[in-house]
């Protein structure tokens, strides 16, 4: 299934959701609401928009200019320095989400332990300089959700990494057999271009990932802007009540927005007037690490059973984290 069909999917699945929430609940709109629906709505794409352009066109250069070997001979080979290393190097290499993928089958391919791998494909779409830098623009005024951000994927990365890797002692191939292509991304790009000019390659792939993560903020501010309308006139106070009612509850609007990490701050910004700190702590660490587009790629590129435990272990680490910040009562 590619990207353009789930972001049908849901998007339509979304519409159909509304539409039974406002009927069930006799939701009419005034022209107040609709203001604050457009508001929303816009100031959430508006500011979202630089940070996906700077972050397409840095991946963009990374993917056609560094090589899967020379990110293998930065990760180092010893255990715990491997999985400080592998949580870290997105500082240096902050690579697209739908790049994140296929470049840790090419660098579990080449040798990396499996551990290594999951902890570099779970902490580079949060822990890389653009995504640091959209999360504290978004949250200017309240700092503390960038350091829980950060710590919470950078320590939910390495114990993903290390469960995963004890789970697969068997140390049997866990990529699928029938992959009969490298490529990077799903915009249709490849990893080669030996024999294209490399400068207008960049300029390609940013154009396309740009279009591509455009559509699910697109999709993703819509909902976050239509939540907060119904929010206002006490729809969801049985989920804002319990603070983990509302873990679970963002960490499944994470998985289901799928949005590119690079902007989902903004959405998650939009959260806030209504949910507590770790709840959006949840949506803006699970997103990132695990969603539907990332899943259907998963699903593509190892093995059924590695996924599973893969998806489990994210999952669990996630919520766990989460409540331990809900409970220190942030």
């Amino acid at each position: 299934m590619s990207n353009n069909r789930i972001l049908t999917f849901f998007a339509l699945s979304g519409i159909i959701l509304l539409i039974f929430i406002f009927k069930r609940n006799a939701i009419n709109l005034d022209i107040k609401e609709i203001g604050d629906f457009t508001n929303i709505f816009t100031s959430i794409v508006l500011e979202a928009i630089p940070f996906i352009i700077l972050g397409s066109f840095i991946s963009a250069i990374i993917q056609i200019f560094i090589s899967d070997e020379f990110i293998v001979k930065l990760i180092p080979k010893v255990n715990i320095w491997g999985y400080l290393g592998s949580a870290l190097i997105g500082l240096m290499f902050p690579v697209c989400e739908c790049a994140i993928i296929p470049i840790t089958r090419s660098l579990i391919k080449k040798g990396i332990p499996v551990g290594l791998g999951v902890t570099f494909m779970l902490s580079v779409p949060i822990i890389n300089p653009i995504v640091i830098m959209s999360t504290y623009y978004a949250f200017y005024d309240k700092q503390a959700m960038v350091i829980l951000r950060i710590a919470g994927g950078f320590v939910s990365a390495i114990l993903i990494g290390i469960i995963v890797n004890a789970l697969e002692e068997k140390k049997e191939c866990i990529i699928l057999n029938n992959i009969k292509n490298d490529y990077y991304c799903n915009c249709g790009c490849n990893n080669s271009f030996v024999n294209e000019n490399k400068f207008k390659a960049i300029f390609e792939h940013t154009n396309r990932e740009f279009l591509d993560i455009m559509g699910y903020l697109i999709f993703g501010a819509f909902i976050s802007s239509t939540f907060q309308v119904i929010s206002s006139q006490g729809e969801f106070n049985f989920i804002f009540s319990n603070k983990i009612f509302i873990i679970i509850f963002m960490m499944i609007l994470g998985f289901a927005l799928s949005l590119c990490s690079e902007a989902d701050a903004f959405v998650g910004r939009s959260f806030l007037e209504n949910y507590s700190f770790s709840g959006v702590a949840a949506f803006l660490i699970l997103g990132p690490m695990l969603d539907l587009k990332n899943l259907v790629m998963l699903f593509g590129t190892f093995k059924k059973s590695f996924v599973f435990k893969l998806v489990i272990s994210t999952i669990s680490v996630v919520f766990i984290i989460c409540c331990l910040f809900a409970t220190c009562g942030i």
